[in-house]
C-alpha cells in the first residue's frame, strides 16, 4: 500500500527534477551570479550541491516505502524541496545575479518558507529508514548532540542570527556572489540554522514556549533593523558600481515587511499555545 502512494510522488518528483536541471544548465543561468566574471573558481560547489539535493530527495522516497509519512508532512517536505530548487537552482538565482532585491527573496524563501515546511515535514524517520547497514546507526550517532541543542530556542537564535548578519556584511556578501564554493556555503548556514531554529520554535515543548516566544521576537527584532539598515544607508552596500540604491532598498523592505509577518505569525500561534495549555493546566489545578 505505502509503494501505491509512493509513486505518484516519485513521478513528480521525476518531472521536477528534469525541469530543475534544465534550469540550471540553461546557457544564461549564472552559477553564484556569475563568478566567472570575476575569474574565480568553485565550479565543483553546482555539481556537489545537485547531488546533495538529489540524494536528500531520493533518499526520502526511498524510505517513505518503509516508513509511510503522513499525508500533510509528505507534501510540505515535497513543497518545501521543490521551492529550494526554485529558489537555488532556478530562476530566482539567475535574477539575484544582477539585483540585491530578487537575492533577497532567495534568502528570504530558504529563511521564512523552505525551512518551516521541512520542520513540519519531520523528514528524519524517512531519512534514517532510507539508509542502509552501518549508515543508519552513523546517522544516529551524528544527530544526537543536534538533537539535544534542539531543545534550546535562545541558542539557535543566536545561532541563526549570527549567520544572518555574518552573511549580509557587505565583505562575506560580495565574497559569496563571487565564488560559487562561498555562495553554497551561505545557501547551507541559512537553511540549516533555519531549519534548526525554526524546529526550536514550532516543535517547543510546552516548558520551553515562552524561550521560543523570546526567540522569534528576537529574530523579529534583529532582521527588522538589519532591513532597516538596508533601506536608510545613504549608498548601496554591495556592488554600489552596478547596484542601485532603490534596489537594496526593496531587499531592506522584502526582509522586514513579509520577514516581519511571517515571526509575528509564528509568535502568535507559538503564544496561544502555550497560554492555552496554562489554562489547561490552571483548569486541572
Amino acid at each position: 500500500m505505502p509503494v501505491t502512494r509512493a509513486r505518484p510522488f516519485a513521478a513528480l518528483l521525476a518531472r521536477a527534477w528534469t525541469l530543475l536541471a534544465a534550469v540550471a544548465i540553461a546557457p544564461n543561468h549564472a552559477h553564484a551570479h556569475a563568478p566567472a566574471a570575476v575569474g574565480t573558481s568553485g565550479d565543483w560547489a553546482v555539481p556537489l550541491s545537485w547531488t546533495l539535493y538529489a540524494a536528500a530527495w531520493g533518499l526520502y522516497l526511498s524510505g517513505a516505502l518503509r516508513t509511510a509519512p503522513d499525508p500533510r508532512a509528505r507534501a510540505a517536505f515535497h513543497g518545501g524541496m521543490l521551492l529550494t530548487g526554485l529558489a537555488v537552482f532556478g530562476p530566482i538565482d539567475a535574477a539575484a545575479a544582477d539585483s540585491t532585491a530578487m537575492h533577497m527573496v532567495q534568502h528570504m524563501l530558504l529563511i521564512t518558507v523552505v525551512a518551516p515546511l521541512l520542520v513540519l515535514a519531520r523528514p528524519l524517520p524517512q531519512w534514517r529508514a532510507g539508509l542502509a547497514g552501518p549508515l543508519r546507526p552513523a546517522m544516529d550517532r551524528a544527530m544526537r548532540p543536534m538533537l539535544r541543542s534542539l531543545r534550546r530556542p535562545m541558542l539557535w537564535a543566536l545561532l541563526h542570527g549570527a549567520a544572518l548578519w555574518l552573511w549580509h556584511l557587505p565583505g562575506p556578501y560580495t565574497a559569496a556572489l563571487q565564488h560559487e564554493g562561498l555562495h553554497a556555503l551561505e545557501h547551507a548556514c541559512f537553511l540549516l540554522s533555519a531549519w534548526a531554529f525554526w524546529w526550536t520554535v514550532l516543535r517547543a515543548p510546552a516548558p520551553q514556549r515562552p524561550l521560543a516566544l523570546m526567540g522569534l521576537l528576537f529574530t523579529l527584532m534583529h532582521t527588522g533593523f538589519l532591513g532597516a539598515v538596508l533601506v536608510f544607508a545613504a549608498r548601496p552596500l554591495y556592488f554600489a558600481e552596478t547596484r542601485s540604491l532603490a534596489d537594496q532598498q526593496l531587499a531592506g523592505l522584502l526582509m522586514w515587511a513579509p520577514g516581519g509577518i511571517v515571526y509575528i505569525a509564528a509568535a502568535a500561534w507559538v503564544a496561544r499555545h502555550w497560554l492555552t495549555h496554562a489554562h489547561t493546566e490552571r483548569v486541572r489545578a
